[in-house]
């Protein structure tokens, strides 16, 4: 757990969630920056270095969540990332701690459980 507030990048491609969860990061403090899909955020990574923490949702449109982590990885770009989905099996569990997220959320799930696992991160 480190001193200084990171920025949340949350992406997400429905946008009440998107909204919903922006909301709720901000309220707690954290400065968020969100993207409807991993192609806008590969689009401008500007504001995005190493002190961001990735909030994912794994069953995006186009480019999944799990393809931008292992995207991310082998460009040498190693943020934290936990991963959100309402489509939870045991398969797309092993993929998310496979392509090594910190945590793994299932929708819908508590606001504690999200900034437990934000304040727990690396």
């Amino acid at each position: 757990m480190g001193y200084c507030v990171r920025t949340i990048v949350v992406i997400e491609d429905n946008p009440s969630l998107l909204q919903g969860l922006s909301r709720l990061l901000s309220a707690h403090g954290f400065p968020v920056r969100t993207f409807g899909s991993a192609e806008a955020f590969l689009e401008d990574k500007s504001g995005c270095d190493a002190d961001c923490l990735l909030l994912l949702d794994i069953h995006l449109s186009g480019i999944s969540g799990i393809d931008l982590q292992r995207r991310l990885t082998s460009s040498g770009t190693d943020l934290p990332v936990i991963f959100m989905t309402a489509i939870d099996n045991e398969t797309t569990r092993q993929e998310a701690f496979d392509a090594g997220c910190i945590a793994y959320l299932r929708k819908p799930f508590l606001s504690k459980l999200l900034i437990d696992a934000i304040n727990q991160a690396p």
